[in-house]
């Protein structure tokens, strides 16, 4: 397991208590650099959406706990989020939150079929290999098994 990874996961035992106690559950968590800099980012949600308040109390908890473990060495930035209306969908349990809904999808290459590296559609399933789209067509929708290895990011679809 890659070192980002490690930290991605110790993080999230770190922080899954904490999120019970302030009322919101964790999304996901990212550490990546970024312009020579680490940043280490926890999103969160609830129900209804969290605010700012929300954000804050987790930081602080977090913050705390992070400094007594001390586990990654680095200096680092903390941030605590929401993850926002279009959110990525990374994990299979955000997947299966989002079966129904209209997602966006794009390709690492340029699907054969429409010569696009992007589609729409509604999330009709997944499983460890593959996803399944009702994809907007011109003609009809049309249901789409992708490769998730073909895949290079799926979210949600704004509603605006």
């Amino acid at each position: 397991m890659s070192r980002q990874k490690q930290i991605e996961e110790r993080t999230e035992q770190l922080v899954t208590p904490i999120a019970e106690a302030n009322g919101v559950r964790i999304y996901d968590v990212e550490y990546v650099k970024s312009g020579g800099e680490y940043g280490l980012t926890v999103f969160i949600d609830k129900e209804g959406g969290v605010n700012i308040q929300d954000c804050e109390a987790v930081s602080r908890a977090l913050s705390d706990a992070l400094d007594e473990d001390d586990f990654i060495g680095d200096p680092y930035t903390l941030y605590v989020s929401s993850p926002g209306l279009g959110r990525k969908l990374t994990r299979d349990r955000h997947l299966a939150q989002s079966i129904g809904m209209r997602v966006e999808v794009r390709l690492y290459k340029a699907d054969p079929q429409t010569g696009s590296k992007d589609l729409a559609g509604v999330l009709l399933g997944y499983d460890s290999e593959t996803l399944r789209i009702l994809a907007d067509t011109e003609g009809d929708p049309e249901e789409r098994t992708l490769a998730r290895k073909a895949v290079a990011v799926i979210r949600l679809e704004l509603d605006l």
